[in-house]
């Protein structure tokens, strides 16, 4: 047992009217012996659910990032380091409930030349809904295989990566199974939307749910002086936006006094409100994914031009958000986007083939 972890455990787990909030030094230290294993499991429960209860402070939160950063896989800047890389950051334990499209939108920006960098694991609590690592599989690109040497190597080559956290970031993955059984998410689920394992300029976009979550994340990133980000009250606490209800989402502005704007958007005055496409089954998702990639019309095909033509505005390929949609369809309906995820699959197999060659070499050198 540690006694330097039960001390911090106290703070955050002394009831309503004793609790203590955390210094930002505090939350990093007790994340680390969380993250390193150095405190009890019971310890590490008792903690996250005593946090939860809380609520993470600005502070804590920001110590919690910290320990995720000095303990996580970093990639590394791109060779052009006046690029800026858009950094998703969605729900580790995925959707259940409306098909999701931010994957196709990672393709269509690094189609035009914006890198995007990914993050997550496997299927996991609380929720067990359909991780992004699984529709790429369904796809024919298995993230999972690659190391984070190869990771990097990808991201140069096209664009688009994907930083898995049960290979490239253990620690973090061995502190799954506590969110099953506590029942619900711990703290860390909510840094997991805005910590960026890429090292260079970024552009991190975040989804949220309630409102006190937007201004938790826009103060954390005065504190890591984050001046570039996008915050989306989207589909399921995702970075994708709805079409049923006026997407409201939070951009930096940092030559402001508030240092943001918030944009209202109304799916209707541009010809895209309907409702939101349910996700039926994975098999079902992947085949209405294939469909758009082919460039057949759908009211999938719809909320992905809706995301496309925004994104591609707030990254700066396009003037206003008519031009983005208008860009958008035409990319998906040119076969544009469908080619860079074949580049991609067929740079990924490169890189596995290489791997084993490589192993199968040294076993050789080995026997011989």
């Amino acid at each position: 047992m540690s006694n330097q972890f039960r001390e911090l455990l106290k703070k955050v787990g002394s009831g309503q009217h004793t609790k203590k909030d955390l210094t930002r030094s505090e939350a990093a230290t007790a994340a680390k012996m969380m993250l390193l294993q150095e405190a009890t499991p019971a310890q590490i429960g008792a903690f996250m659910i005593a946090h939860r209860i809380k609520r993470p402070t600005v502070a804590e939160l920001v110590g919690m990032l910290d320990a995720y950063d000095e303990l996580g896989p970093k990639l590394q800047p791109l060779p052009d380091v006046s690029k800026t890389v858009t950094v998703f950051g969605t729900p580790y334990d995925g959707r259940t409930r409306t098909a999701p499209v931010t994957i196709i939108t990672a393709l269509l920006l690094a189609s035009v030349g914006i890198p995007v960098v990914m993050h997550g694991g496997d299927c996991m609590p609380t929720k067990y809904g359909i991780p992004l690592i699984e529709i790429w599989q369904g796809l024919g690109i298995d993230f999972s295989q690659l190391s984070l040497v190869q990771v990097q190597q990808l991201l140069v080559k096209t664009g688009l990566a994907f930083v898995y956290i049960p290979k490239h970031f253990p620690q973090a993955n061995s502190l799954v199974p506590y969110r099953s059984q506590i029942g619900k998410r711990p703290p860390a689920a909510t840094l997991e939307l805005i910590w960026s394992p890429y090292r260079g300029n970024s552009h991190l976009v975040a989804g949220y749910v309630h409102p006190p979550t937007e201004n938790l994340f826009r103060e954390a990133f005065k504190l890591r002086n984050q001046t570039n980000y996008t915050l989306v009250k989207g589909l399921e606490g995702s970075c994708d936006l709805p079409r049923n209800r006026t997407a409201i989402i939070m951009v930096s502005k940092p030559e402001t006094t508030t240092g943001f704007e918030c944009l209202k958007l109304h799916p209707r005055d541009y010809g895209f409100a309907g409702d939101e496409v349910s996700l039926e089954s994975t098999a079902l998702l992947l085949c209405e994914v294939k469909d758009i990639l082919a460039g057949k019309p759908s009211e999938l095909m719809k909320s992905t031009i809706w995301n496309g033509g925004f994104y591609l505005w707030r990254c700066g390929i396009c003037s206003d958000l008519t031009t983005g949609l208008s860009k958008a369809e035409v990319m998906l309906t040119s076969g544009q986007v469908a080619q860079k995820l074949t580049e991609i699959g067929s740079i990924v197999k490169s890189l596995v083939n290489q791997e084993l060659e490589q192993t199968t070499s040294n076993i050789f050198s080995v026997d011989r």
